[in-house]
C-alpha cells in the first residue's frame, strides 16, 4: 500500500525503542541494556509515588473521569506554583497559559505559531536533540544551528552575535526567521544562562523582530557545584523574571515549563505554554487543544501536587540534595579516570563528557576513523546505552551525555561498563561495582 510523501519522511526508526524494549534487569533481564541516555529522574520516584497514590485514594472526583472543566483548578495550582518558584516581574494567571500534555508538543505549538512553511528557528549548539523534530516534524519549519568558534562559550556573552550572524545570513538569502529556543537551563550543558546573556537575547529578538521561546522545563532541577570553579555555576533565572521594559516587547517572550523533569514524572504527560502578554498565541493555541489535551487523572494528580506547599518544598530541597550528590560522584568518577568532561554544571540530570578522547588512548588504531560511532558501537556491545553528542549539534566528535539520575548501585553499573568499552578491559563483576569510593 502506498504512503503519502509526508509520511514516507516521517518513517525514520527512532534507535532508542530498541533499547527501551530490552532494559537491563538484574533477574529477568540480566542481558539487557543498562540506560545511562534518557533524561529520567528516578531518584523521587518513591516519594511520588506516595502522593500520587494518597491523592487518587482520599479525593479523587468523578469529574476525573470526564472531559473535566478546562483545567481550572490545574490552571489556578499551575499559576500560583511558576509565580512562586520563576518569580516573574508579572504575576502568572491561569488566563497566560496553556495545557499541553508535556512540552513536545508545547514546542509543536509553539513553531506552528510563529513559522510558516520554510521559515527557521534559531537554535544554538549541542542542543536537547528532539527540538529538531518537536518543532519541524509536522509544522514544516527549519532549524537553522548556531555553531561556535572553538574555545568559545555557547552560554557565554559572545554567543549572541552567532545567532545574529545567522539571522543576517537567512536574510540575505531570502528566508524568515520566527523563532529563537532556549534550553535554560541547559540540555546538555547542565548550565545556566547568565542575566547579562538573556538580556542580550532580548534585544536581540527585538531588533529583529523574533519571537524568544525559553524552555526552563529544569528550572527547579538545580543544585550546588563543590567540585567545579571554571567556568564558575550560574545561578538559574528565569526569562520571567528579567524587566524586558527597554529590551523587548513582552508579547515576544514565551516559556515552557512541565512535570517531566522537576518532579521526575516523565510519564504523567503535563507542559505549560506560558505567554503572559501575547493573548493571540493563546487563542491560536486554544482550537488545536484537543489535539495536546491531558487526562483528567492527570490534572487531579498533578493539582494534588501543586496545590501541597509543603510537600512540594520539602521534595524540591530533597531532589536538589540528591542531584547535587549524584552530579559530585560522577564528575569524581571522570576525573579518577581520566576523563574530559563540561565543567560548571548545576542543574539538570547529566553530564557532557569527551569519551572518544578516553576512547582513543586506549585504541590508537582508531584515530581517523568515524569516532562518534566506534565510540558508541562499543558502548552498546557493553550493553550501556548513552546519548551521542552528533544527535545533540556536538561540534566535536566524541561527546555524550550520560544521564546520573538512577540508584547509586545501577549507576555504578552503567559507569563501569561505560570504562570498559573505552579502555577495551572485562567488564567487572556486579558485586564489584556496586560502590565506588568517592
Amino acid at each position: 500500500m502506498s504512503l503519502s510523501k509526508r509520511a514516507i519522511a516521517q518513517s525514520t526508526p527512532n534507535p532508542v525503542l530498541e533499547v527501551l524494549c530490552n532494559l537491563w534487569h538484574p533477574a529477568s533481564n540480566p542481558a539487557g541494556f543498562l540506560s545511562l541516555g534518557v533524561a529520567e529522574n528516578t531518584l523521587m520516584h518513591s516519594t511520588l509515588n506516595a502522593h500520587v497514590r494518597a491523592s487518587i485514594q482520599s479525593s479523587l472526583p468523578n469529574e476525573a473521569f470526564t472531559y473535566c472543566d478546562g483545567y481550572q483548578r490545574l490552571g489556578r495550582a499551575v499559576a500560583r506554583f511558576l509565580t512562586r518558584h520563576l518569580r516573574p516581574v508579572v504575576e502568572v494567571k491561569p488566563a497566560h497559559m496553556t495545557i499541553v500534555n508535556g512540552c513536545t508538543s508545547g514546542i509543536e505549538n509553539m513553531a506552528l505559531c510563529f513559522t510558516d512553511p520554510g521559515d527557521y528557528i534559531l537554535l544554538g549548539r549541542p542542543y536537547y536533540t528532539a527540538f529538531l523534530d518537536d518543532a519541524t516534524l509536522r509544522t514544516g519549519a527549519r532549524m537553522a544551528e548556531i555553531s561556535y568558534p572553538p574555545g568559545e562559550d555557547p552560554l557565554g556573552p559572545d554567543c549572541v552575535q552567532r545567532y545574529e550572524e545567522r539571522i543576517l545570513k537567512i536574510q540575505a538569502e531570502g528566508g524568515r526567521v520566527g523563532a529563537l529556543i532556549l534550553c535554560n537551563p541547559h540540555n546538555p550543558l547542565g548550565r545556566c544562562y547568565p542575566h547579562d546573556v538573556l538580556v542580550e537575547f532580548m534585544k536581540l529578538c527585538e531588533k529583529y523582530q523574533i519571537h524568544l521561546i525559553s524552555d526552563e522545563i529544569y528550572a527547579l532541577s538545580t543544585f550546588a557545584n563543590t567540585l567545579d570553579t571554571h567556568p564558575p555555576p550560574t545561578p538559574f533565572e528565569s526569562i520571567l523574571s528579567v524587566d524586558p521594559a527597554g529590551l523587548v516587547d513582552p508579547a515576544r517572550i514565551h516559556v515552557l515549563w512541565g512535570l517531566s523533569k522537576d518532579f521526575g514524572a516523565n510519564g504523567i504527560r503535563l507542559g505549560v505554554v506560558l505567554s503572559q502578554h501575547n493573548p493571540g498565541v493563546r487563542a491560536t493555541l486554544q482550537p488545536a487543544g484537543l489535539f495536546s489535551s491531558i487526562s483528567s487523572l492527570t490534572e487531579h494528580a498533578a493539582s494534588c501536587i501543586l496545590e501541597d506547599d509543603a510537600w512540594v518544598e520539602a521534595y524540591v530541597k530533597e531532589n536538589q540534595s540528591l542531584l547535587g550528590l549524584h552530579h559530585a560522584h560522577i564528575a569524581t568518577w571522570a576525573r579518577r579516570n581520566g576523563i574530559e568532561y563540561a565543567a560548571g554544571a548545576n542543574a539538570g540530570f547529566f553530564i557532557w563528557m569527551n569519551l572518544g578522547k578516553k576512547y582513543l588512548e586506549h585504541h590508537p588504531e582508531a584515530k581517523g576513523q568515524d569516532l562518534d560511532h566506534i565510540t558508541m558501537d562499543a558502548l552498546l556491545a557493553n550493553k550501556v546505552f548513552l546519548a551521542a553528542g552528533f544527535r545533540f549539534g556536538a561540534d566535536e566528535p566524541g561527546w555524550f551525555r550520560i544521564v546520573y539520575t538512577q540508584e547509586m548501585d545501577y549507576l555504578n553499573l552503567g559507569l563501569a561498563r561505560v570504562l570498559a568499552a573505552l579502555t577495551g578491559d572485562p567488564i567487572p563483576e556486579l558485586s564489584q561495582t556496586l560502590k565506588i569510593d568517592d
